[in-house]
C-alpha cells in the first residue's frame, strides 16, 4: 500500500488516503471508500500504524476489495484538486537523522570545511524537531535573517512500525511499517556558528516529507534504490541507497541498543553527494528556487524556497 494524508481545499481536516501507480492521478479517501462509520477506521496514518502489526493487513485487504466493486463519488479525489501532508504531519518526537552516511558525501563535506576525510565506524545521529515538518508540495520558509546558507539533501525516510528495544539486524526490517521521501534542509551557517546540527537542522518547516509512506512489502530492498534531487530542474544528487555506509538494518539495530524505538517513530537515513556545500562554488538556495527530492518506489518531493 502506499498511504497519504491530505485535506480537501474546502476542509483543512486531515484525512487518510491511498494511492496506487496503475490508478492514474487520484488519491483514494479510506474512510469514505469502505463505507465506515465514524470511529471505525483509522482517521491519521498515525492510527493506523498504531493499530499494529496485525491491523495492517486486514485494512489493506478491505481497500482491495473495495477498489474492485463500485467506488462511492466522495471516496475519489484527483491529486491536483488537494492539498498533500506530510504522511505523519506531527511526529510524537522528533525525528531521528544519520549525519555522514554515504562516503562521498563524507569526502565533499570535510573537502568543504577544510577537514581529514574520516569515515564514521558508528552511525552519527542527530534529531530534527517536530515543527520542522513541511508537506510533499508545500513551501520552505526561509529567513535571511537567520540564515544565509539553505542547503538541499535528499535522504529515505524510515518510519518504524513495531516498537522495540535491543532490536537485532536480522528482525530489524520487520519492525518497519514503511519508507518515505525526507529532504533534510540544512542552514549550513548555523550548523558551522553552533558548531553541531541540531540548530541548522531545526528551522520550521526544514524537513519536507512524502508524498506517500510506501508500506516494507511493497518498497523492497531499501538499498537498492535511485536517490536524486533537481534545482530548477537542474540534477544536483544521484546516487543508490546501496551506497549507505549503515545500512537500514544496521540503522535500526544500532539506534536500538537501550533506546526503546515506537511506532510512528520517522528515521532519515543521510544524504549521497551533491549538496550545495560541497560544490566548488558552494550553491545555497535562494527565493524562488524549486528543488524536486525523489527516490525510486516512492515520489518525488516539490518544493518551492520562499523568502519570509
Amino acid at each position: 500500500m502506499r498511504y497519504a494524508t491530505f485535506s480537501l481545499k474546502s476542509d483543512p481536516t486531515e484525512r487518510l488516503g491511498v494511492v496506487f501507480p496503475d490508478r492514474g492521478d487520484s488519491i483514494f479517501e479510506v474512510q469514505a471508500l469502505l463505507g465506515a462509520p465514524s470511529g471505525s477506521l483509522p482517521r491519521t496514518l498515525t492510527e493506523l500504524i498504531r493499530e499494529g502489526a496485525d491491523a495492517w493487513p486486514r485494512l489493506s485487504t478491505r481497500i482491495t476489495q473495495a477498489l474492485a466493486g463500485d467506488i462511492p463519488d466522495n471516496a475519489k479525489h484527483a491529486s491536483g484538486a488537494v492539498r498533500w501532508h506530510a504522511p505523519i504531519s506531527r511526529p510524537a518526537k522528533n525525528i531521528i537523522c544519520l549525519g555522514l552516511n554515504y562516503s562521498s558525501h563524507v569526502k565533499e563535506s570535510a573537502q568543504a570545511r577544510g577537514r581529514e576525510v574520516k569515515i564514521p565506524e558508528h552511525p552519527v545521529f542527530f534529531t530534527k524537531t517536530p515543527t520542522t515538518v513541511n508537506g510533499p508540495f508545500d513551501p520552505i520558509p526561509w529567513d535571511p535573517a537567520v540564515t544565509e546558507q539553505v542547503d538541499y539533501e535528499v535522504e529515505l525516510g524510515v518510519v518504524i512500525g513495531v516498537g522495540g528495544k535491543n532490536i537485532p539486524k536480522s528482525k530489524a526490517l520487520d519492525h518497519i511499517f514503511g519508507y518515505t521521501v525526507i529532504n533534510d534542509v540544512s542552514a549550513r551557517d548555523l550548523q558551522m556558528r553552533h558548531l553541531q546540527w541540531f540548530k541548522g537542522k531545526s528551522l520550521d518547516g526544514f524537513c519536507p516529507m512524502g508524498p506517500v509512506v510506501v508500506t516494507r512489502d511493497e518498497f523492497g530492498n531499501p538499498q537498492t534504490k535511485r536517490i536524486a534531487t533537481r534545482v530548477n530542474g537542474v540534477e544536483k544528487q544521484n546516487s543508490t541507497t546501496a551506497n549507505m555506509i549503515f545500512p537500514v538494518d544496521v540503522i535500526v539495530e544500532v539506534l536500538s541498543r537501550g533506546m526503546t524505538l515506537e511506532p510512528g517513530d520517522v528515521i532519515a537515513t543521510g544524504t549521497p553527494e551533491g549538496v550545495g556545500l560541497g560544490r566548488t562554488p558552494q550553491e545555497f538556495l535562494n527565493d524562488g528556487d524549486v528543488v524536486e527530492t525523489e527516490i525510486e518506489n516512492i515520489g518525488m518531493l516539490r518544493n518551492h524556497i520562499v523568502r519570509v
